[in-house]
């Protein structure tokens, strides 16, 4: 058994079989750590994990110690962690993991701390807070930290601001900005899990509603079309005036949030910006308005100004805060603003899950066998070859065959003579 921070070590059985049940799902991540078993290319490499503790992820880190890596295991949300699955990884997998859901700041820092304390080559993180950790309260370590990879936009947006301003200590390489992975994952995992997560904390009706979404980035497109094939109408709130055109074409109203929050009956935040909904916002919303985010962390949601302004507060069920404001109305919060679709539910499913982290597993092969040389400290992009091998992985494990070009069409493509 792993050095291990669980709630409870005695839910590992059914851990086990909760993260069994995804890898049914997961044929590409599969098919990987077969290869790794026999090939072990992880071999001696320390790999320090801050992600969200799903079933997902459990297969991920069973397959890197499949290759031979040292892993170790941290939350990077505190109420993402799924708790059978944290006791699975420790007591079965002999994965040092420390997650509990719920745990409060300080445990969560903690827990971050240490899988520094274990020894960290390779970081893979999902927001940044291992590698700001690092960065700040942890300096004497980075010195032995040679590369990593990141899965989130939240966190390519701040490790791209830590390079452009020279702080950043090794280069990191973008997991989210593969094709495999947010043209998917973004795009039908955020669709599905969000509306899951504000579903199954509601158990409210979609269909005929008013929903607001703001972000139209890929979470936000995934999450707009999803509420619109339950028969919600669809409100995009933008900055990007390319990205509002885009909501416009597809058929949605845009507007700015101001304009949307007196219509709204659900809003979800997808941006990765902070007071995304403000507390001028909030005093715009009729009673019983929902909210929720979707993005990496709650800032996008101005909670702290909604407590001052609100004349009480109350739980009224397991992921709903009651708001009431000095107007009368009451505004619903849902999982304390944290990630809905991981605090209120179980995340993306393992068949989308499957394609993000073969990226993440033949990425970090590639970095253990020399890939980050040459490359400066900076936030780079995963080879489209790696990019490619998943997609086709995927198209292969769904019987679904494409495609090649003849050596005629390389040619032509290759080439400028030939014209009309």
């Amino acid at each position: 058994m792993a050095d291990y921070d669980v709630k409870d070590i005695n839910l590992a059985a059914e851990g086990q079989d909760k993260t069994e049940w995804a890898e049914a799902t997961m044929p590409v991540l599969r098919q990987i750590k077969e290869r790794f078993e026999a090939e072990k290319p992880l071999k001696g490499l320390k790999v320090g994990a801050c992600l969200h503790v799903t079933t997902e992820t459990a297969n991920l880190m069973i397959t890197l110690a499949a290759g031979g890596a040292d892993v170790s295991l941290c939350a990077s949300n505190p109420l993402s962690t799924q708790d059978p699955t944290a006791a699975h990884l420790a007591k079965n997998c002999g994965i040092r993991t420390f997650a509990i859901k719920g745990e409060d700041n300080e445990t969560y820092y903690k827990h971050v701390n240490e899988v520094i304390d274990a020894g960290v080559h390779a970081t893979m993180d999902d927001g940044a807070d291992l590698v700001n950790t690092l960065h700040t309260s942890r300096k004497a370590e980075l010195a032995g930290v040679k590369y990593g990879t990141e899965e989130t936009t939240t966190g390519v947006i701040r490790l791209r601001a830590m390079g452009e301003q020279g702080v950043l200590g090794y280069p990191v390489f973008a997991i989210n900005d593969a094709n495999t992975k947010h043209m998917f994952d973004n795009r039908y995992g955020t669709g599905q899990s969000t509306i899951d997560g504000m579903i199954r904390a509601t158990n409210r009706l979609v269909a005929g509603s008013t929903f607001v979404v703001s972000g139209y980035g890929w979470c936000g497109r995934g999450l707009a079309n999803t509420a619109r094939g339950l028969g919600a109408r669809v409100i995009v709130c933008e900055v990007d005036p390319l990205r509002g055109l885009e909501a416009v074409m597809d058929g949605y109203r845009v507007m700015p949030i101001a304009k949307a929050a007196p219509e709204g009956d659900f809003f979800c935040t997808v941006t990765g910006d902070i007071n995304v909904i403000d507390v001028a916002h909030f005093e715009k919303m009729k009673n019983g308005a929902i909210v929720a985010n979707s993005g990496h962390f709650n800032v996008e949601l101005n909670l702290e100004g909604l407590g001052k302004l609100a004349t009480s507060r109350r739980r009224v069920r397991e992921f709903i805060e009651e708001y009431s404001l000095p107007n009368g109305n009451n505004v619903y919060v849902l999982a304390d603003g944290r990630l809905v679709n991981l605090s209120a539910a179980e995340g993306h499913p393992s068949a989308v899950m499957d394609m993000s982290f073969a990226n993440q597993a033949l990425t970090l092969e590639w970095l253990a066998k020399g890939g980050a040389d040459g490359y400066n400290k900076t936030v780079h992009n995963v080879p489209r070859e790696i990019d490619e091998q998943v997609a086709l992985l995927k198209l292969n494990a769904m019987g679904i065959e494409i495609d090649e070009l003849t050596a005629e069409q390389k040619k032509y493509l290759e080439s400028w003579e030939m014209g009309t």
